[in-house]
């Protein structure tokens, strides 16, 4: 038996369980939420159904809250459908007591968001000078905004130079007055759209103006009186310039199938957006084309790891929940063109292409 290989000494069995283990809902209710708070929102909605007790614990307004503070500033995405109230952040619980801060987040968060499809009847477009730069069937959208011309890195440019992101499908034959001109590339290589590019102003202005970080004229817009403007944040309304679109551009509006709208997102740079939202209303007037066309903000920055204002900060700051048209804040970078599809896609299937 001396040769034989000793046998290991069996494996210590695990301490036996406390004989009266403390029940979590035991515990004072603070601790349980600083408890909860650890979790994430898909973990606390799974346990919210494993009974009644915890099914009411989880909808604490003060745990949805907290998640709103935290998430909100990282999301990459917000719609018209899903922008939460400004009131639900801006004031105290007591303020807002009746309102339900886990249905605000579940509905605002972009994981919620992805299981919704929106349809929206394909309408009919108006013919004009236009109409020979596209087909009938590729959807035609006006690109305008100071993203456009204020950034260090060139949106557009980036647009052209990326075949395997944004494959080309024709270079304009025209210009318009030389405002802008119509692009035309592929989406996921298969559907074709167009962009017809608004700049407000000469390529030389342009580029003194983002020298300078100043604005430059705008040659887009023309001033008409004055109007009632939201004042943001809960201040009262108040009255501010209106405008209208010069007669080329308004040509271009009656033709086209949605606006993307290239905000200037960097957080380093002052922004007039009471002013911005004006143009944004002017563009986009239904008077000038079918209702309900698609608005695709471009929440966009220079390079993706420069400090950015929050998408639904943006949104809230150009006033868009006062619009009438489906819209969608997304995030993007003129560097990577990060988010860029995405925005397109969402496009496509307000527009019942997809």
């Amino acid at each position: 038996m001396s040769g034989l290989t000793p046998r290991p000494p069996p494996c210590s069995a695990p301490p036996p369980p406390p004989p009266h283990p403390l029940p979590l809902h035991s515990l004072p209710v603070e601790v349980q939420l600083h408890i909860l708070s650890l979790l994430s929102p898909r973990d606390l909605c799974q346990l919210g159904s494993v009974n009644g007790y915890w099914n009411a614990v989880v909808r604490d307004p003060l745990l949805w809250r907290y998640f709103l503070q935290r998430d909100l500033p990282l999301w990459k995405s917000v719609d018209y459908l899903s922008l939460p109230d400004t009131a639900l952040l801006s004031k105290s619980l007591t303020q807002n007591a009746e309102q339900d801060y886990m249905a605000a987040y579940l509905r605002s968060c972009p994981e919620s968001r992805k299981q919704w499809k929106s349809s929206h009847p394909v309408y009919s477009s108006v013919t004009s000078f236009l109409y020979s730069l596209v087909s009938q069937a590729e959807p035609r959208l006006a690109m305008f905004g100071p993203g456009l011309e204020q950034l260090d890195t060139s949106l557009v440019t980036k647009m052209m130079n990326s075949p395997r992101l944004l494959p080309l499908a024709g270079l304009p034959q025209r210009q318009i007055d030389g405002i802008g001109s119509g692009i035309s590339f592929f989406f996921n290589r298969e559907h074709k759209f167009n962009i017809l590019t608004l700049y407000s102003t000469t390529w030389k202005e342009r580029e003194c103006a983002r020298m300078e970080e100043s604005a430059a004229i705008n040659k887009l817009f023309v001033p008409q009186g004055v109007a009632d403007v939201d004042g943001g944040d809960g201040d009262p309304p108040r009255l501010g310039a209106s405008y209208s679109v010069i007669p080329q551009v308004e040509q271009v509006c009656r033709l086209v199938d949605g606006f993307i709208y290239v905000a200037n997102a960097e957080a380093r740079r002052k922004h007039d957006r009471k002013e911005e939202c004006l143009q944004i209303q002017a563009m986009i007037n239904r008077a000038l084309g079918p209702a309900g066309r698609p608005l695709l903000v471009l929440s966009c920055v220079s390079q993706p790891d420069m400090n950015r204002v929050p998408c639904v900060h943006l949104s809230h700051h150009l006033q868009l929940s006062l619009l009438d048209v489906p819209w969608l804040t997304q995030d993007s970078d003129a560097e990577t063109l990060a988010g860029f599809l995405e925005g397109i896609e969402w496009i496509f299937r307000e527009l019942g292409r997809l």
